[in-house]
């Protein structure tokens, strides 16, 4: 038995395929399986069950619909897939064989290791045949079809860009064009699609409808949002107009795509990838592959987009770095999850990338499981001792432990490594020395000008009062002021004054951006407690009951226990400061802890009730 959800949501054996009824155990189905593996919170599947508009009864009628779904997995002969009742809501495994999404994920994650373009392209094939027609056609969840088809969507537009992208590097421009012409034609806001389309009828002789085509995404583009194409599509434009020959197919001409892999493979470099707090983050691997970039060193490093704030950090690692020490010279960002390491780290490699010849090698030392990379699986994407052309800089981005760090260190005098870890790694320092930058959250005037320089001037000085206020409900984190300023710019018309009224009913989980599940601060601040045992999670959650922001070391109870959780909370990057002195927890921590203890109260209740 298995189950799809790339389609309408149903269940199958062999050829048999019986598609669920709309109602609402099949919304509850599709919350679970849409976070397989996951515990999926009691409030996420009251939403997705009820919207907004909950009943009074709201969690006795849950707890109806997974007995319901319970019956009906036993009607369908379901054994192997259980639904869970765990802390704080219901989890329900599944893997590739079991559900279509997850064997989606893994084929893409095959393809970014496939020896050569035609394995990669036959494995992201394989992928695009298992959606079946509209995704959730008979799941009536206003929730899920809001917030999460559209993530789901974007996976699928996501690999189908690359496999046509490989269609057009092999030359193979004619059978590629009954895609490119649906994909263009379903999805115009794609610019990238209609790139594709339009060089692949310049390459295959249809130089008019080149153009023609060029024409009418142009005139799309500023009737109904007031831009012009980008310019990459400009650039295309003119070289159809010249007549240029476009050379052979490349698919990203911002990486070097005849760079050797490990084992002696070639690197396909595919569309450049646009996530604003990484650079070139890898797709997700399941154990024991690596969730590290592939390829060579990255030179030329660009700098972060809008990137503001963090001038002494910034003045001073950049100084510490182009120092030239006879050493490895280590920097650690440690600092609240969403506080804003990895762009600083990022920048700083940006802005000191000249003072190391032999690159700037800038590796994921964490899965999206939240599972860590080893030293092993990421020496070999560095190159060997002695071969780099002179100095190095290694950054290391959010590392888990100093064990992770210390074998993949440089030895080549002025080499030198930036690590960001939510930890200060104190063990790092004992052994290696070093400097250690604690990151807090930006001050007022900053949180401004980072909002100025993405939302534009004019549009933050139309409304100073309420960007003040988008600054301060965001709790001037770099992460919720991008994901505020990245729904403003998609809602040219919305008001600052209104997006900030809309958040402020319910932070921090408005604090997402439902086509990247990445940038969601609840999804952040989550995957930092996941890596703590239970026993430090349950006092996280403890302290939404404790009264301000300010915690003394008696918050928890008067206890050695107690004093080595604040520790430890304090270590994870979810608590600042602490002895001599008092614990501080972040306004928007201090929020989600407050609803992560309402909701364990709830599950408790609801438990002793039944």
């Amino acid at each position: 038995m298995r189950f799809q959800l790339l389609g309408p949501l149903s269940i199958a054996e062999g050829h048999d395929v019986v598609v669920l009824k709309p109602s609402k155990p099949s919304s509850l189905l599709a919350a679970l399986l849409i976070h397989p593996g996951s515990v999926v919170s009691t409030g996420y599947l009251l939403r997705a069950l009820w919207d907004e508009d909950q009943p009074a009864t709201a969690r006795a009628a849950l707890q109806s619909c997974v007995l319901r779904l319970r019956r009906l997995f036993v009607k369908y002969g379901v054994t192997c897939n259980v639904i869970e009742a765990v802390p704080g809501g219901y989890r329900m495994n599944a893997d590739a064989d079991t559900l279509d999404l997850v064997r989606f994920r893994a084929l893409v994650r095959a393809a970014d290791d496939a020896d050569d373009a035609e394995g990669e392209l036959y494995r992201l094939k394989e992928a695009l045949t298992l959606w079946q027609g509209p995704l959730l056609a008979n799941v009536p969840s206003p929730m899920l079809h809001r917030d999460e088809v559209p993530g789901l969507t974007e996976e699928r537009l996501r690999t189908l860009e690359r496999a046509c992208d490989i269609e057009l590097a092999l030359g193979r421009c004619r059978q590629v064009l009954v895609d490119l012409w649906e994909a263009a034609r379903r999805h115009p806001g794609r610019e990238r699609f209609s790139e594709q389309l339009i060089e692949a009828l310049y390459r295959t002789g249809r130089q008019s409808e080149a153009l023609s085509e060029y024409r009418s995404v142009k005139g799309r583009l500023k009737e109904e949002l007031g831009v012009d194409p980008g310019p990459s599509l400009q650039r295309l434009e003119l070289s159809i107009l010249r007549g240029d020959d476009l050379g052979p197919p490349a698919l990203d001409p911002g990486l070097d795509r005849t760079a050797p892999l490990p084992g002696g493979r070639t690197a396909v470099a595919l569309a450049p990838r646009t996530e604003p707090l990484a650079i070139a983050a890898p797709a997700p691997a399941p154990a024991p592959v690596p969730s590290v970039p592939l390829g060579p060193a990255m030179r030329p490093v660009p700098p972060v987009p809008s990137f503001t704030g963090r001038i002494a950090e910034r003045a001073a690692i950049t100084a510490r770095l182009a120092a030239g020490s006879p050493y490895t010279t280590v920097v650690v960002l440690s600092g609240a999850p969403g506080i804003g390491k990895t762009a600083l780290a990022r920048q700083a490699a940006h802005d000191t990338q000249d003072s190391f010849p032999g690159g700037v090698f800038i590796l994921a030392m964490t899965r999206e499981d939240g599972s860590s990379v080893t030293p092993a699986e990421a020496l070999a994407y560095l190159p060997p001792p002695g071969t780099a052309d002179g100095a190095t800089l290694l950054v290391l981005d959010d590392v888990t432990s100093p064990d992770q760090v210390r074998p993949l260190l440089p030895a080549r005098p002025g080499s030198a490594a930036i690590v960001t870890s939510r930890r200060g790694l104190a063990g790092l320092m004992a052994t290696h020395g070093g400097s250690v930058h604690r990151l807090s959250t930006l001050e007022p005037a900053e949180s401004e000008q980072l909002l100025a320089a993405v939302l534009g001037a004019e549009r933050v000085a139309a409304e100073p009062a309420a960007a003040r206020e988008l600054a301060r409900v965001c709790g001037h984190f770099p992460l919720s002021l991008r994901i505020a300023t990245a729904r403003l710019l998609t809602r040219p018309g919305l008001r600052i004054e209104d997006c900030v009224a809309w958040l402020s009913e319910d932070l921090p989980a408005r604090l997402s951006l439902a086509d990247d599940p990445r940038l969601s601060v609840p999804q952040v601040f989550g995957g930092a407690l996941r890596r703590l045992e239970p026993r430090w999670r349950e006092a996280f959650h403890r302290l939404g009951d404790h009264e301000g922001l300010l915690l003394s070391s008696q918050a928890l109870g008067n206890s050695p226990e107690a004093e080595e959780a604040l520790e430890r909370l304090a270590d994870a990057g979810l608590l600042e400061e602490g002895p001599p002195g008092p614990y501080r927890i972040h306004r928007l921590l201090k929020i989600y802890a407050r609803q992560q203890a309402r909701e364990r109260h709830n599950s408790q209740a609801a438990t002793a009730r039944h």
